[in-house]
């Protein structure tokens, strides 16, 4: 009895942060007219019930949940390629590779009838494709038939399409968000409640709804590695972040928008404060391990198939291994590495096809429709891309070399991507959602939630989604398109639905400059639908209005990387810094 006397129930948590009392981060304002607190944009009143009063193990499952639905109904639409010979579009190419994975040898994977969508993707994307075909294969071998299930659009292998993005999604990019989101928010002092706001506006993105559930890719995948990456590098296992971002790089070859500001930031933390040689030894042992793990189940493979006498003389040489000055023994034991590792090399990095394929919202694709660029070599191009690629990320890079801080990671890494998208060579539409991914991450910093990044977070997601409106509206997402993308506007207080992110006296408030601009932006997309739905383009100029979505997407981006740019420079202290430098010298001109 006695013990029971003394027996005392844990005490539960107190609120984190505050969280049912104050917001200083933008979820919440004060009015002249009520002395009690607002919500400042929908979003917040959607979620307001749960402000300090709600256990975060009830909200999560239900946001998770909700963001599932929206996903699944996407995933109702249309897709890729539905029902348009001949090469049936990208669900075509994913259902493709899942069959030639299961079928084929390992070492005949990046060989196989490339005229019909040839692996093109790192060996992550591989395996991958194998364990999914695995499965299907097992549920329905008809739809992954070898040369007979070409171009097929059975119903019941939809809906295993769609289930296969949603569940790789779930166990990648969504884990990981809300964990990079837990690590980001404690750094920056947000309370548990903004970052349940946050994460919903990142979930909702509408760019990666429609591409990944709708026009219908993986891409999620990738950037799940990629936000892991980042994860670990908040939780100071850099290591870990070095094995994540080859896991991404391993999946897609897109990741290496990422590549620059990641070696800046392990190189700069080896460095500064002071040189840690242990800490770049391990970081350069991971990341050597990793690639190694990458590559071995497809170089084993090879030789292994080697073994067994599968013939891989006849098999075209890639043009790495056709260029040599020298033989190469085709009978000896590394041969087969050899040429599987060149192949691969090729075929992740497709230089042959030019430029851009399509019309993409990037410099070159602008600069093309004044000044034609199929008048100059291949080679000279290749090398103006580099010059001027490097030239964008050089300073965002050096930056955050010098300056490896935590906080700095989202907009490093916004900055370097929106360089590597504007300027780098083979980008396609959908590559937007690199930037965007980083850029989307702000709005759970310090001050993410006010009008000042909101509305420049919204601006960059909307221009992203609207500029890839003709590749949707090709795969019928056009309902799905304004519902997720204007919801998503609503949410967030931002045009064509709302102004709350812009109106007077705010706390975080844009200035008048970026507010005519943001809304000059919006009122030109606005435009460009009404014109594009009601007015046929001039026969000579067919294109006309993907043109015009080209060149305004192309300087909307622009101003973009500029404005990640000028904020990761005013952040990092480098802009405040010049002007004391500045305002030092001119006290000690005075002095003389």
């Amino acid at each position: 009895m006695a013990s029971q006397q003394s027996h005392k129930p844990r005490r539960r948590k107190r609120v984190e942060d505050g969280a049912s009392t104050h917001s200083n981060h933008g979820a919440i304002i004060s009015t002249s007219r009520s002395k009690n607190p607002e919500p400042a944009f929908p979003l917040v009143a959607f979620l307001w019930p749960t402000k300090g009063t709600v256990s975060q193990w009830v909200v999560l499952p239900l946001i998770l949940m909700a963001v599932g639905l929206f996903r699944w109904t996407t995933g109702l639409w249309g897709y890729s390629g539905f029902q348009t010979p001949p090469m049936h579009g990208d669900f075509e190419a994913q259902r493709h590779w899942m069959e030639l994975t299961i079928h084929l040898p390992l070492s005949q994977w990046y060989f196989h009838e490339l005229e019909w969508w040839g692996l093109d993707y790192p060996p992550l994307t591989a395996y991958h494709s194998w364990i999914l075909g695995k499965i299907g294969n097992f549920i329905n071998p008809n739809w992954f038939a070898l040369h007979t299930s070409r171009g097929i659009d059975d119903p019941t292998l939809k809906v295993f399409m769609r289930a296969t993005v949603f569940v790789s999604e779930y166990l990648t990019y969504t884990p990981a968000v809300i964990i990079f989101l837990r690590r980001y928010t404690r750094l920056q002092s947000v309370n548990t409640w903004e970052a349940s706001i946050a994460l919903v506006a990142i979930l909702m993105q509408p760019g990666t709804i429609l591409i990944d559930h709708g026009h219908f890719q993986y891409n999620t995948v990738m950037l799940g590695f990629m936000v892991a990456s980042m994860s670990s590098v908040l939780a100071g296992r850099p290591w870990w972040g070095a094995a994540f971002f080859v896991a991404s790089l391993g999946f897609k070859q897109m990741a290496l928008f990422y590549a620059p500001a990641v070696f800046s930031y392990l190189l700069g933390i080896c460095i500064f404060p002071r040189i840690n040689v242990v800490r770049f030894l391990v970081i350069g042992f991971t990341t050597v391990l990793s690639f190694a793990v990458l590559f071995a189940p497809l170089l084993l493979g090879a030789v292994y198939d080697s073994y067994r006498g599968i013939p891989y003389q006849s098999l075209i040489q890639p043009p790495l291994l056709q260029g040599l000055s020298f033989p190469l023994n085709e009978k000896s034991l590394y041969y087969p590495i050899l040429l599987q590792l060149t192949q691969t090399i090729h075929r992740i990095f497709p230089f042959a096809r030019g430029l851009f394929e399509d019309k993409v919202a990037n410099f070159w694709c602008a600069l093309h429709t004044f000044h034609k660029l199929h008048h100059y070599s291949g080679a000279l191009v290749q090398r103006a891309a580099l010059l001027a690629t490097l030239t964008a990320i050089l300073p965002p890079c050096v930056i955050f070399f010098f300056k490896p801080h935590k906080e700095l990671i989202p907009l490093a890494f916004s900055a370097c991507s929106w360089g590597f998208f504007l300027f780098s060579y083979q980008v396609h539409e959908k590559n937007v959602l690199l930037p965007l991914l980083p850029m989307t991450l702000l709005l759970g910093g310090e001050g993410g939630l006010l009008p000042s990044t909101r509305a420049w977070v919204g601006f960059a997601n909307l221009l992203g989604v609207w500029t890839m409106f003709p590749l949707l509206k090709r795969d019928q997402l056009t309902v799905p398109y304004y519902v997720i993308s204007l919801l998503w506007a609503y949410l967030l207080g931002l045009p064509p639905v709302s102004l709350s992110a812009y109106h007077e006296g705010l706390e975080g408030g844009l200035n008048l400059a970026t507010k005519i601009l943001h809304v000059n932006f919006y009122l030109v997309m606005g435009v460009w639908h009404v014109m594009e739905a009601l007015v046929s383009p001039p026969t000579n100029k067919p294109d006309l209005w993907v043109v015009g979505n080209v060149l305004v997407g192309a300087a909307g981006f622009s101003i973009c990387y500029l404005w990640c740019l000028w904020t990761l420079s005013i952040k990092s202290g480098v802009i405040a810094g010049i002007w004391t430098q500045r305002d030092e010298r001119k006290v000690k001109l005075k002095e003389k």
